[in-house]
């Protein structure tokens, strides 16, 4: 392919910020316990399927970033370098169908999803990605968000 020859050594890597939040993420909490929770629910034959931490970062993402749909989602991910590069992806992989997401749901079950999301939340908790507190409003956080007290 002719255009590969402009962007055959962009490194998406440094083209995500130092600071972006996903490199915390990414950096801090480990996706590949997936694995050995929905082993039993792949076959060993037929078509390879989409990984179970990739479907775990997708619904993360859509969490995260607030994304309206799954199709959105998939629709938006080629152009965005850091969802790229939180995925594993290059420029050239080949995006996964929106329906991944709901097959994904379905095949692992609803007590399952669950237990993943959970596990990434903790991860997340423990490695000082997410504070949680109680939010009171009064004086003190008059024009302040983001104050716990």
């Amino acid at each position: 392919d002719q255009f590969k020859l402009f962007y055959t050594n962009i490194n998406i890597a440094e083209r995500v910020r130092k600071d972006h939040p996903l490199r915390r993420i990414a950096s801090r909490v480990d996706f590949d316990f997936t694995y050995k929770e929905v082993a039993d629910r792949y076959g060993t034959n037929g078509n390879v399927s989409v990984p179970p931490p990739v479907v775990l970062k997708l619904m993360l993402l859509l969490i995260f970033y607030n994304v309206r749909s799954e199709r959105e989602l998939m629709a938006t991910l080629p152009e965005r370098l850091d969802w790229l590069w939180f995925l594993g992806y290059d420029l050239d992989t080949k995006i996964p169908d929106h329906s991944i997401l709901s097959k994904a749901r379905k095949r692992w079950g609803e007590e399952v999803f669950r237990n993943f999301f959970e596990g990434i939340v903790i991860q997340c908790v423990e490695a000082g990605l997410v504070v949680l507190c109680k939010m009171e409003m009064d004086k003190n956080a008059k024009g302040n968000p983001h104050f716990c007290k």
